[in-house]
Order: structure tokens, then sequence, then C-alpha cells
């Protein structure tokens, strides 16, 4: 197979494609660290392109810390859209092909009805402002390129909702749980395995596609869940967003249409809540 590199290669989604392609023995593939392939850094990353000459590049980078991304917008846009853009650059420069995550944060989410790839962009904080613009510079640069829009994002790795739900659970009696805001989460596995099956399909389908887990929940459903089946031991309880105020505005209803890459790609979403028991049984 051609080379693979994976920039952002110590963030969740980064170390969980590590972890599928050593059980697919996908060979070919790289992870250079931050240091080596700042995403800001030109020069850098231009190194790394001429030490692999990759075929594919996935761009799993990336400024989430959503509320602080609101006081932070300079840091957020340099790695979301300028970190973007110069991999796309390169990419554009040496013939590959870019595989680029992004997110359902796009969206303004005001409306109960499954986003689809064409719906118009209306992001309403700064992180899917930057992350919208970000989409933009590859599409820009680039016709081979995959944006992958996901949600919810959890795995073994990193920091996310799961871990930080299993460790309050074990702290505390008592937890307060958004319950009118509605998406799906989605396992970092599923989804670094589904870039891989994009990869190797040998299609050039390329665009922008949405993949998360099927179903949809909202924050309490998926906390709920998370407790049920570690059998955490606290009591849930389901409060509105006006409840809980942030520093950044959420979309109230974010769950995706995956019929694209469903039928494209010939790939089979896991149901969210049977991707969580696997996850939980890992962790």
């Amino acid at each position: 197979m051609s080379n693979i590199v994976v920039f952002g290669a110590s963030g969740q989604l980064g170390q969980c494609l590590k972890k599928v392609a050593e059980i697919q023995g996908t060979a070919s593939i790289h992870f250079p660290s931050e240091i080596d392939a700042d995403i800001l850094n030109k020069e850098a990353l231009k190194k790394i392109f001429d030490a692999y000459k990759p075929a594919w590049c996935i761009n799993c980078a990336a400024y989430t810390a959503v509320d602080k991304a609101e006081d932070d917008v300079d840091k957020a846009r340099a790695i979301n859209k300028t970190g973007a853009a110069n991999i796309a650059e390169l990419c554009q420069q040496f013939g590959a092909v870019m595989i680029h995550t992004s997110t359902d944060f796009i969206f303004k989410g005001d409306k109960p009805i499954p986003l689809v790839e064409d719906d118009v962009a209306e992001p309403i904080n700064i992180y899917g402002l930057t992350k919208l613009e970000g989409e933009l510079a590859v599409s820009a640069s680039l016709e081979k390129y995959y944006t992958l829009r996901t949600s919810w994002l959890y795995s073994e790795y990193g920091n996310n909702f799961v871990k930080t739900m299993l460790k309050l659970g074990a702290e505390r009696d008592e937890l307060r749980i958004i319950a009118d805001q509605v998406g799906t989460p989605t396992y970092a596995m599923d989804l670094a395995d589904c870039i891989l099956q994009i990869i190797s399909s040998g299609k050039d389908a390329y665009g922008t596609y949405h993949y998360s887990n099927e179903g949809v929940a909202s924050w309490y459903d998926f906390a709920k869940a998370i407790f049920d089946i570690s059998g955490t031991k606290v009591k849930a309880l389901p409060i509105r967003t006006s409840e809980y105020p942030t520093r950044a505005v959420r979309p109230a209803y974010s769950v995706m249409d995956k019929s694209k890459i469903k039928q494209t790609f010939n790939i089979e979403v896991p149901y969210w809540r049977d991707s969580l028991i696997t996850c939980i049984s890992k962790l």
C-alpha cells in the first residue's frame, strides 16, 4: 500500500487510527509526532512530505476546546483553518489525497431533521466557525479530498465525555445532565475504521461526508447509558441547557444523516450504544 501519514497522531482519533491499523495489519501508515509534524510550520510539514511522499494524508489535528475557543479565537483559527490549509497545499503539491475531519458544530442545529452534507452551514460558536473555515480552505486548495464530519467523539484515549462521566459518577451521588441537546455519540475506533475503509476502497468519490454512529441521544441519554453499562451508582437528573450556561452556544439538534457514506463505500455503521458497550468493556 502507498504511504499514509497521520497528522495529530497523539490525539484521540490519531491514537484510534494507530490501534485499528495495528489490528488490521495496515502497512505503510506513519504517525509523526506533533513536534516533527507541526501543522503551523510549513517547512516542518514539507520535510514530512519529502520523507514519506504520501499518497494519503489524514488530518486529525484540531483545536477542540469548544468553550475555550470563544476567548482563544486566534489559536483556534490557526489550528483549525491555517493548519488544515497548510496540509491541503502540500497535498496539492505532492499529489496526495487528503482526509480532513470536521464536526457537526458547523451547523446551527435548530431543526429536528437529520443533517445532510449540503445543508447550509451556519456555525453558532467559534469552534464551529473555525472548523468550517478549515473545510473551505481544504476544498479551495484541493480536488482530491474527503471531509468527514463527525459528532460527540469518545474512546479509550484522550479526554472525552465517557471518561468524564465515569470519573464524576464515581465521585458524586448526583449529576445534572443536559437533556435538550440531541445528537449522536461516535466511537472514535469506528470512525478510524471508516477512514481506513475509504482508503482501501480504491474509489475516488471525493467530497464531504457525514459519519457518526447510528441512533439518536441527548447528553442525558448518553450519560445514563454510560452509568448503566458500567454499573456506576449515581443519580442522573435531566436538565435544560438554560440551567447550565456555557461560554459557547451549542446546537440543539445535530443528528447527521449517514446515507451518503453508507451507500458510496458500503460501510456498516454500528449503533451508538453497542459501540459504547465495547468502549466501556475496554476501559
